[in-house]
């Protein structure tokens, strides 16, 4: 879904090259290689159907291939699959550049918590790495339904560039100069969301679902600030905290899993 709005952008904003290159796990879809269906057909028919792409957007199945040169790096993809792309990737970038993730999750190791834009952080020699997290449901995103998002950066510069690769008069980008705080509010809703699932499953009404939403806003609030004291209050009121749980515990897949 992401990509169609950058790849618009960089058609029409001077400041970025064309082209947009998709890193795609090769699957077969009837007999066809995806990349290819995505490269002449230009729509991934089998994760986002119906969705037409720009045709700057060009589905790469190496990794390397899609990297090399790149100025910046957008990590979408399952933290599972991370792994050793960052290697590959740090030897084919193009020199100082940055990165940004859409990565709704957490990793944790036998110290803690760890964020997942310093895993690949560290996996790039020490790129930066900005956050973009949101009330962003990929379907109504590839749709063009109106919806706001917040990125999180360390280096101002970086998250102005950022805002626009990614702003779009239906896809609204806030900054805020907080990367852990948007960060582990587009984890934590998640579990939040199950909760609300729960509430929906067992029939108890509107008014126990609100109960919930409230009291896990809360708790994560406490959760995060515990964990990253410098984390602002004013984040939690951003499209990537109280906008995202609100959505992912009405609309959301974990929501529906519970």
């Amino acid at each position: 879904a992401i990509a169609k709005i950058v790849g618009n952008n960089c058609q029409r904003l001077p400041d970025f090259k064309d082209e947009v290159r998709m890193w795609t796990f090769q699957e077969k879809v009837n007999g066809r290689n995806l990349t290819d269906i995505i490269n002449t057909e230009h729509e991934n028919v089998k994760y986002m159907p119906g969705i037409k792409l720009p045709k700057n957007v060009v589905a790469d199945p190496d990794v390397e291939s899609a990297a090399r040169g790149a100025d910046v790096l957008i990590f979408v993809l399952p933290h599972q699959f991370l792994g050793k792309l960052g290697s590959k990737i740090k030897q084919v970038m193009a020199p100082g550049a940055i990165a940004i993730s859409l990565i709704k999750a957490v990793h944790f190791d036998e110290k803690g918590i760890v964020l997942i834009s310093d895993m690949i952080r560290e996996s790039l020699g020490g790129t930066d790495v900005s956050v973009l997290m949101g009330a962003n449901l990929a379907k109504e995103v590839a749709q063009g339904a109106f919806c706001e998002t917040t990125i999180g950066y360390q280096r101002e510069e970086n998250g102005r560039l950022l805002q626009k690769v990614f702003n779009d008069p239906l896809f609204h980008v806030n900054i805020v100069p907080d990367v852990p705080g948007v960060e582990v509010c587009g984890a934590l809703k998640n579990v939040v969301a199950l909760g609300a699932g729960f509430s929906d499953g067992m029939g108890l009404g509107d008014n126990s679902k609100a109960a919930i939403i409230r009291i896990g806003l809360m708790e994560m609030k406490k959760f995060i600030q515990q964990h990253y004291p410098g984390v602002m209050d004013a984040t939690f009121f951003e499209s990537c905290g109280v906008a995202d749980l609100i959505v992912t515990c009405y609309g959301g897949r974990n929501r529906r899993c519970a």
